[in-house]
């Protein structure tokens, strides 16, 4: 055979999908997830030519144009309703995950202090809330950084049951903390090797 007669097979490039950044599925799927006014919004930031492709007056009305008025509206309020629940959702999620953690640290044999982490994420001016906590305890309260650089309130003394009275009552500063996501940690002093 000769080498005209064998022809190399062409080489099939890979399609290439661009995936939403805000949903994670492709533009024009977009609008089946819950949060599409905002990936309407990547998507035109992002690559307006697509967005004119989907989102244009245009390709609106040409998918909605059998659509009666009132289904267009029922079509509207649906998607408004699914975006505030899922919306709300998200919310109920990252404030379930956030966490106030109320360590209680061994110093001496007899010493302790109680450090509480995690109060900054519902909105809680940490001095404010040391100089209450300083206040109610009569001991003293510092904001400080931990070993992984975030702020945390240090109180002399074991007071962590205290603390955790004060969160449940929302006394003061305190007020907005869901006792849920309240755990208490109590930590030893690690014994040196004999």
């Amino acid at each position: 055979m000769s080498s005209s007669d064998q022809q190399e097979p062409q080489a099939v490039r890979p399609l290439e999908v661009l995936y939403c950044q805000i949903c994670t599925f492709p533009p024009e799927y977009c609008e089946f997830g819950s949060s599409l006014t905002r990936c309407k919004e990547w998507l035109q930031g992002a690559h307006p030519q697509l967005f004119d492709k989907y989102y244009s007056d245009e390709a609106l009305q040409s998918k909605i144009g059998t659509l009666s008025l009132e289904a267009q509206a029922k079509l509207e309020k649906d998607t408004a309703k699914k975006e505030a629940k899922a919306e709300a959702k998200a919310d109920a999620a990252l404030k379930k995950k956030m966490q106030v953690s109320i360590k209680r640290i061994e110093r001496n044999k007899r010493k302790h202090v109680t450090a509480i982490h995690g109060l900054e994420a519902f909105d809680i001016d940490l001095k404010k809330a040391a100089k209450f906590l300083a206040q109610k305890f009569a001991t003293g309260a510092s904001v400080t950084k931990n070993a992984q650089g975030q702020d945390e309130i240090v109180v002399q003394g074991d007071v962590s049951d205290d603390v955790l009275e004060l969160i449940e009552g929302g006394a003061g500063p305190l007020k907005g903390v869901p006792v849920d996501n309240v755990v208490i940690i109590e930590e030893k002093k690690k014994k040196a090797a004999e």
